[in-house]
Order: structure tokens, then sequence, then C-alpha cells
């Protein structure tokens, strides 16, 4: 019974390394994945796809209108064409072309519009691109986290499954009580329980994470690398700092109100009048002269319209300002409470490792030692093996807390932590 306790202890089992050796050696690392999403995540390539056709609006707004080409025939004593044409000076083929012509500078000022919302909308691709790698980051830690998690528990099962035989054999033997057994029975239907709930997470993840990689969804599962802390230690002011300059969402918004101020310039133009040029020739017949003529007719705004268009301009301009005003807010409060979670998780895992987990195992080792030398029931033992469990369940979830907390800071910040 001390050899097969001692070789199933699950905060001893050595059995465990080569299971993780083995793990490390199938896992996908985050890196690959991130460089597949960028590449093939459907979000990305519609962005990408919309930044393409703005491209071409700049070349469309900015160019003058085609020319108009006219044909008349004017007849005289007949409605058939070139009738009178003969003996009428009133008979004539005419041929003509008129031109619009914007004022100054109208054509210019929406290309200079059309040409930042080029600017947005590649912004707008990397806004799509940073919230993609964030979702592939956090689903390729909750891999790691419930693939982790259902190691621990099994492990922990075939422990308590060892304790409850040794622990039945001694009860056909007149020793131990029945309700330890019992209770330890419970507890491992408990962790079976775990086990299930981790492995519905683990499938679900696997779902979302091949679909944001584009993946079919038959394809073969990703193997997430190890949980493991990564250390920080940035300061909060220098993180804040980087909100305006790194931050993909402000930077978009900042593109979006220099696009607004564009706009609102040229709905301000738009108040001046347009020109037309035409010249039209008349061909009359052969005892007539022909006639030349030519046109100038200026198009007056209807300034109601106009005043209408550069209000609209004036608000959607400050709506912008008031955007990135909320934005910038919102992404400091953000960043703060990640900042929070970040350095608090980090004091956390450091008590765990260095206090509570050593000292819970220095009391399971304690009681199973009294149980292997019959000196204690299994009571205790199950008592010391189930406070192991919930502390390394808590500090997995501090860990994961951890990372997460990690991903959102470099999703704002545009810093590379991990």
């Amino acid at each position: 019974m001390k050899l097969k306790l001692g070789l199933c202890v699950l905060v001893l089992a050595p059995c465990a390394q080569a299971a993780a050796q083995h793990a490390v050696a199938l896992a996908t690392p985050l890196s690959v994945l991130l460089a597949e999403a960028d590449a093939n995540n459907g979000d990305v390539v519609v962005a990408s796809d919309d930044w393409k056709a703005s491209t071409h609006v700049m070349q469309q707004v900015t160019r003058r209108p085609g020319p108009q080409l006219s044909f008349e025939s004017s007849s005289v004593g007949s409605p058939r064409p070139l009738a009178g044409i003969s003996n009428s000076e009133f008979a004539y083929v005419g041929f003509g072309a008129t031109q619009d012509i914007p004022y100054k500078n109208k054509l210019k000022l929406r290309g200079e519009a059309a040409r930042r919302g080029v600017t947005t909308q590649k912004a707008n691709i990397d806004v799509v691109r940073s919230t993609v790698e964030e979702q592939v980051k956090l689903y390729y830690l909750q891999l790691a986290y419930s693939t982790g998690a259902i190691a621990y528990l099994d492990r922990t099962d075939s422990v308590l499954q060892s304790l409850i035989q040794d622990a039945t054999a001694r009860y056909s033997l007149g020793q131990g009580s029945q309700a330890a057994i019992l209770k330890a029975q419970l507890e491992r239907t408990d962790i079976r329980r775990q086990a299930t709930m981790h492995s519905q997470t683990l499938g679900q993840t696997q779902a979302r994470l091949k679909e944001l990689l584009h993946r079919r969804q038959d394809s073969a599962d990703i193997y997430p690398e190890p949980l493991k802390e990564t250390p920080f230690n940035r300061d909060i002011d220098d993180l804040q700092a980087r909100l305006r300059d790194r931050n993909p969402s402000l930077l978009k918004d900042a593109a979006a109100i220099s696009q607004q101020d564009a706009q609102l310039a040229s709905a301000r133009r738009d108040n001046k009048p347009d020109f037309n040029l035409g010249y039209r020739f008349d061909l009359t017949g052969d005892d007539y002269r022909n006639r030349y003529v030519a046109s100038l007719n200026i198009q007056l705004p209807d300034r109601g319209r106009v005043a209408a268009e550069v209000a609209q301009a004036q608000v959607q301009a400050t709506r912008a300002r008031d955007q990135l005003d909320a934005e910038v807010q919102q992404t400091q409060a953000a960043l703060q409470i990640d900042y929070v979670a970040a350095t608090e998780t980090t004091e956390l895992l450091r008590v765990y490792t260095e206090g509570l987990l050593p000292q819970a195992e220095a009391v399971f080792h304690s009681e199973e030692s009294a149980f292997q030398a019959n000196k204690e029931d299994l009571a205790p033992v199950l008592n010391a093996l189930v406070a192991v469990l919930s502390l390394e369940n808590d500090y997995q979830q501090a860990l994961f807390d951890h990372e997460s907390a990690l991903v959102r800071i470099e999703t704002l910040t545009g810093e590379k932590l991990r």
C-alpha cells in the first residue's frame, strides 16, 4: 500500500512530467495561430476588402463630370427630318457639347475627404485585427486552462481511487470507517463532474478558435502550450501614456475626426456656384449662313440645402470628437482595471506558490504517512487531498486571470507582454 500511494500521490507524481513533455511536443505555439488568424480570419479579410474598395472613391469624386454631346434637328413645313432645309433658314441640323465645371477646389476638397476616409478604413483593419488577436489569445489560454485542469483532475482521481481501494481493503478487515469510503467515492464523482464541465468548455473553445482561424470544424484539435505565469512589472503611467499612440480604437477615432473635418470643409465649399460651358454648331441649307452658339450657365446652390449639409457635417465632426473622448475614458478605465488585476494576481500567485500550496501539500504528506502507518483513518487524508485540489483549482484560476489581464493590456496598449 505504501508503494502504491507513493507512486500515485498527486503532488509528487513524476509520471506527470512525461505527460507534460508529450503535451508540449504536440502543442501549437500561439504565434503560429496568430499568423493564421491574420491571414485567414473572415472579419480581417472583410475589413481589408472594405479598405481596398475605399481606395477607389477618391478617383471618382475628384474627376469632373463627363461632357454631354447633343444632336438636334429642326424641320420646317413637315415633321420629316431635314424638311425645309433648302428653303428656310430655320431648318437646321445642330451638333453640340456641354461641360459641367465645379467651382474651384470643390473636387479637391471632396478628394481630401475621400483620402481621409481611406485612412479611417485602414485604421479599422487594425481594430479588427487586434480584436481577433485578443480573442485568439484568450481562447488559447482557455484551452490551456481546461486541458491542464482535466489532466490534474485525472491524476487526482487516480490517487483517490487508490486510496478508496486501500481503505476498502482495511474496512473488510474490520478497520476504518464506511462513511469515509462513501465520502471519498462522492468526492471522486464530483471530480468526474468537474472534468466533464471542463471537457464541455474545451470542446466549445475549440469550435470558437477554429472559427477565428477559418478552419473546418472537423479539423484536428488544437493543443496549447501549458499555462504558465508571465512576469509583469510595468508602470501604469507608462502604459497609460501609450494609449493615444498605440491603441487601435483611439487611432481609428482620431482618423475619423480628420475625415469629418474634411467633409465639413467640403460641405462649406458647396455654397459656391458651379458652371456649365457649351458650344453648338447649326448646319443650315446652302443658301443660308451656319450658326455658332457658345453658352455659359451658372448653377446657383440651394443655400438651405447647403446650410443643412454644413450643419450635419458640424454635428458629425463634434460627434467624432465626443466619441474619441469617450473612448479615451473607457480605455483608460479598462487599462486601470486590467493593471490592477495583473498586479494583484501576481501577488496572489506568489501566495499560492510560496505559501498555500506547499503548506497544503505538507499537510497531505503528513496525513498520508499516518494513513500508511495505520495510525489514521481515510477521512483526514481525504480532507487534505480535497484541500490540495481546491487550492490548485484556485491557483490555476488566478493564473488564468493573470494571463487574461495581460492579453487585454496588450490589446489596449499595443505592447507585447507575453
